[in-house]
């Protein structure tokens, strides 16, 4: 099952609050987890796997990258601050490793900047986000990746998520790889 707006996102969106941690200290690495929370458990009710902090080819690192079922490949860039995100000109090389890529927000921020030319609106969907759920804004079209690249970032991302549960399971062994 893939990503679907909400019939009623602006309703949905208006319910989500604010995190504390984005009120109290907005551009806190605090912050951009509990946006992180609240967007993989939206992702996860779609039927996506996230994972984040994704390396990719290109020395870029993806906020979160998530997979369906059918191998879609998601990318959701989070933001919590305006200068982050007015000075982030990277965003794009993203794009080359996703089928469809989103914005994620805190509650409350404002996000007129992405209505702009230069974040390619009619293809970066958006998310609103607290730390206990998400609801998309605006959704992201779909332009689907050459099958190589998909494959690549499929592996990538399975070793990746294997390394991390050895790693939790035993750190001892991290060293190893």
């Amino acid at each position: 099952m893939g990503l679907v707006s909400f019939a009623s996102c602006s309703i949905i969106a208006a319910m989500i609050a604010p995190p504390a941690s984005c009120i109290d200290d907005p551009p806190s690495a605090l912050c951009a987890a509990d946006v992180a929370r609240g967007v993989t458990r939206l992702l996860l009710r779609h039927g996506m796997i996230a994972m984040g902090e994704v390396p990719l080819e290109g020395g870029r690192r993806a906020d979160l990258m998530a997979i369906d079922a059918k191998g879609e490949i998601v990318i959701v860039e989070i933001k919590v601050s305006r200068a982050d995100l007015l000075g982030d000109g990277k965003w794009t090389d993203y794009l080359d490793h996703c089928d469809r890529f989103f914005w994620a927000l805190p509650a409350g921020f404002d996000a007129s900047p992405l209505a702009g030319a230069a974040f390619l609106p009619d293809r970066a969907g958006l998310i609103v986000a607290d730390r206990y759920d998400a609801a998309i804004v605006r959704d992201a079209d779909r332009v689907g990746v050459p099958a190589h690249v998909r494959k690549r970032c499929t592996l990538a991302f399975a070793r990746r998520a294997g390394r991390r549960l050895i790693a939790t399971l035993d750190p001892e062994a991290a060293a190893l790889f």
